[in-house]
């Protein structure tokens, strides 16, 4: 990256999912989650009602999870101190322009319509829309950025990395966290557990969505970096009766039991600390790893500000920077699937 002798105005616009900043806003922050089509891919008429009747059922015991964590998510926070690290990544890059970094939730404040507005404000010469989510899915990615071109209304060249499974500094990140926690174990027996956020099965036979194949070729990059030879793939936070993708965690972490190994869990499609981090894989299946006998039991932390991990989303903004459209950052999607923003793009 270099600087340019005309100054640009550059938006930068992290993307997350969101999450509650209190118990009261527990609720709310579900209903708009399953009223998300992504999600829950119904008719309106029927997905509002059923959304209204999941976030009442599932209230309380979500807060006693958010309860945990002192009332609310994290996810904010966390995003933006990566927002602030960034930042100060690309002005050091680009001194001669204007180069700001705003968040957009998909589920929760600051959500996308508001964010949209303030880069309205700032009348930037370029958009470029950068997904927290390594790995693209339907139920992500695409929803975010969907939600983005239905609200934005202000001037500039808009450009968007659809994912970067692959990124060197993601993959680099990951291993020296990966490596703190192995070293940690010592000359014990242990498992790594690349543990991904789930999704149903129909996503990816029928609607041809890249999550999988992209989850399993982070997996490959960062067991190839560190010379793995114990390790498997699995999937948290199952809900409803669809079939997930497979194994899950709670069963990876019942195997290594059955296997007289511990267990080193890294939190493979999470970028920052949340519910799914600090409470599932922390308390709930810590606990199961007590109850099976899988010791040690060690979680790699998310990546949060690693500087490998910030200098890849730096990176990936620089590949940006001088397009529109949408692209990978790194290799993208392998297979020819129906759901790849990409697929049937020319290179």
């Amino acid at each position: 990256m270099t600087d340019t002798a005309t100054p640009r105005r550059i938006a930068v616009v992290l993307m997350n999912l969101g999450g509650p900043d209190g118990q009261e806003s527990v609720r709310p922050f579900l209903f708009n989650l399953f009223n998300d089509p992504a999600i829950i891919g119904l008719p309106g008429i029927v997905r509002t009602p059923l959304a209204k009747f999941i976030s009442s059922k599932r209230e309380e015991e979500a807060k006693a999870n958010y309860a945990m964590m002192g009332g609310g998510s994290p996810l904010l926070p966390e995003t933006e101190k990566q927002a602030a690290a960034l930042t100060d990544r690309l002005r050091r890059d680009w001194p001669g322009d204007d180069v700001r970094v705003f968040i957009a939730m998909r589920y929760w404040h600051p959500l996308t319509p508001e964010t949209a507005k303030a880069v309205e404000a700032f009348g930037p010469d370029q958009v470029v829309l950068l997904p927290l989510y390594p790995q693209f899915s339907t139920t992500t990615s695409q929803s975010s950025l969907k939600a983005w071109r239905e609200h934005y209304r202000g001037p500039g060249r808009i450009s968007a990395v659809c994912c970067y499974p692959e990124a060197t500094g993601w993959i680099e990140a990951q291993a020296a966290l990966i490596t703190e926690q192995l070293e940690k174990a010592g000359d014990k027996p242990v498992r790594v557990l690349f543990s991904a956020h789930g999704i149903p099965e129909t996503l990816v036979h029928r609607k041809g969505d890249p999550y999988q194949e992209q989850v399993e070729r982070t997996v490959f990059a960062v067991v190839q970096r560190l010379g793995l030879k114990d390790w498997t793939i699995c999937y948290q936070s199952r809900v409803g009766p669809l079939k997930w993708l497979g194994p899950s965690t709670p069963e990876a972490i019942e195997q290594a039991g059955l296997d007289g190994v511990g267990a080193v869990v890294v939190p493979i499609a999470f970028v920052s600390e949340h519910v799914e981090t600090l409470v599932e894989l922390d308390e709930e299946y810590g606990h199961l790893a007590e109850e099976k006998g899988v010791a040690p039991y060690l979680r790699v932390p998310a990546v949060g500000v690693a500087d490998d991990f910030i200098e890849a989303l730096a990176e990936a903004v620089g590949s940006a920077v001088d397009r529109s459209g949408i692209a990978p950052y790194g290799p993208g999607c392998q297979g020819d699937w129906k759901a790849c923003p990409c697929r049937g793009v020319a290179p």
